[in-house]
């Protein structure tokens, strides 16, 4: 199981930092991503970090956006800064990598959380 927290209303040019607890299975040993999807798209991955917290992100949260992990804790990060209007969406915890998540297959065979929504407005 995975549940995220954290979201809510802010500001453009605000920050954020979203949480994701995973259960029931060796967090340790997964890949996490975070994948968000804007009202009325299509999902998009935004980030992952793999077993040794090496992480990799999307040309649209570079330098603005970092993910990391507690292994321990079983629990995966995502802190948000300089947030735009267009970083407006659900944001999803997600047991898999990049590849998997290309497929519709990969998608739908992925652990995902339930979501939790940022909103960024003025």
């Amino acid at each position: 199981q995975l549940v995220e927290s954290g979201g809510g209303l802010v500001q453009p040019g605000g920050s954020l930092r979203l949480t994701c607890t995973a259960s029931g299975f060796t967090f340790k040993n997964h890949y996490m991503s975070w994948v968000r999807q804007a009202p009325g798209k299509g999902p998009e991955w935004i980030s992952d970090i793999n077993p040794t917290h090496y992480a990799r992100y999307a040309d649209s949260v570079e330098d603005r956006f970092s993910t990391s992990r507690d292994n321990d804790q079983n629990t995966l990060y995502l802190q948000m800064r300089s947030l735009k209007p267009e970083d407006t969406g659900t944001y999803y915890c997600v047991r898999a990598r990049k590849s998997t998540l290309q497929t519709m297959a990969g998608q739908l065979d992925a652990l995902w959380g339930q979501g939790t929504q940022v909103t960024v407005t003025s």
